[in-house]
């Protein structure tokens, strides 16, 4: 989060859908250690393949 929000930052000014929206760009942002794919799509390839 700190790189929405300088370290002790209060966060009660934000609306909840605002820090929604930052953790979603978070969590879905590609990873290197997932060969540069996003958390979601890795797991969608599992589910893909443990369906066959």
């Amino acid at each position: 989060m700190r790189q929405y929000f300088p370290k002790e930052t209060d966060l009660s000014g934000y609306t909840q859908q605002e820090l929604d929206k930052v953790a979603d760009e978070l969590n879905n942002r590609p990873r290197q250690t997932l060969d540069w794919l996003k958390p979601t799509e890795v797991f969608s390839n599992l589910l893909l393949d443990s369906a066959t």
